[in-house]
């Protein structure tokens, strides 16, 4: 190497100052050890629970901390939501910081990990301590980051424990609908808000099959992403999680809640489940607090569609919206047990 191009590198740092990176290394996944070590801080137990935007998460959250020994908050989207947990170390600045040499904290290894896990632990457990529970978690839907909301968590929690609940997509398209009509949603189109205006005028045309609460282009995109979030988090989850991984259908815990919260809390690891929670479960779902705040909303619109139950879908649902719904996500339906065939 010439003198001056060992020195035109030189110069700039001299004239500009040091060089700065322009991205980051991809952040280390926690290690083993590591783990060991971050509970001896924060010991308790952690789960997560994901699922498709209203497909029950909030439900079951409630339900959770029912039990003496689990405690549930949402929602910190840790996963499953941008910005993420890990933009608090995903910067080259961050990078250059916490893997210096001069750090001698570090033990030469990137402390992004442990940074990311001893921020999540102390949140979780800073709440989960003033109940006196062991076993704590969040729920945080996981409606857009899919897969990649399973291996980012993996990442930092491998030895924690993923509970995804499913809903008929079809139900959930239906309340995703109707929770933007009464939010308002800046995202409404024209066209959507037309439907609005009919369906506040006379809502016996959007259940006969004449008209429809959707467009085509949102129930493609919605069915789409309902099946994309059901494949890619069931196949990253089994992958990564194995037994630490359980599903469940919002449906069942509608029909039967003492008895999928049984195998929901003996999965977490209680030691006992006290058969006096059955009552117990049964008072909690007797209220709807989405409900009532949807109505304080916009109870014109909230009111015509019955908060939580399953099968609205087939009141409302039109012929096309079958056939749309049908092409996408027909076979998501069949492997949910949803239908047995494709005659619905």
């Amino acid at each position: 190497m010439s003198f001056f191009s060992r020195f035109k590198p030189a110069a700039k740092i001299l004239l500009r100052g040091e060089l700065k990176k322009k991205t980051r290394n991809p952040i280390p996944a926690i290690t083993q050890e590591e783990v060991a070590e971050a509970r001896i801080f924060f010991p308790r137990d952690k789960f997560f629970i994901f699922g498709h935007a209203r497909s029950g998460t909030t439900l079951l959250t409630r339900l959770a901390r029912l039990h003496p020994e689990v405690h549930c908050n949402y929602q910190a989207h840790f996963f499953t939501r941008q910005p993420l947990l890990k933009s608090l170390v995903n910067t080259p600045e961050a990078e250059e910081w916490l893997t210096r040499k001069s750090n001698r904290w570090n033990q030469g290894r990137d402390l992004s990990p442990l940074v990311l896990r001893a921020a999540a632990d102390f949140i979780m457990e800073r709440d989960a301590v003033r109940t006196g529970k062991m076993i704590v978690g969040d729920k945080s839907p996981s409606s857009t980051i899919h897969g990649q909301a399973v291996r980012d968590m993996h990442a930092v929690y491998p030895d924690a424990k993923l509970i995804n609940i499913v809903r008929d997509g079809r139900d959930v398209l239906v309340s995703e609908r109707f929770r933007n009509f009464v939010e308002e949603s800046k995202f409404l189109t024209a066209e959507d808000q037309r439907i609005i205006s009919a369906l506040q005028v006379d809502t016996a045309p959007f259940t006969d099959g004449s008209h429809s609460i959707f467009t085509e282009t949102f129930m493609r995109r919605a069915a789409q992403g309902w099946v994309k979030n059901l494949q890619e988090t069931k196949s990253e989850a089994r992958r990564l999680f194995g037994e630490q991984y359980f599903d469940l259908r919002y449906e069942d815990l509608l029909r039967d809640p003492f008895k999928e919260m049984s195998r929901f809390w003996k999965f977490l690891g209680v030691q006992t489940i006290d058969p006096a929670l059955a009552q117990t479960l049964r008072a909690e779902m007797s209220s709807n607090p989405d409900e009532e705040w949807q109505s304080k909303r916009n109870e014109g619109i909230a009111s015509f569609l019955p908060k939580g139950q399953a099968g609205n879908w087939s009141r409302l649902f039109s012929a096309k919206d079958k056939a749309i719904f049908k092409e996408i996500a027909g076979e998501m339906l069949l492997q949910w047990e949803y239908e047995k065939n494709g005659n619905w």
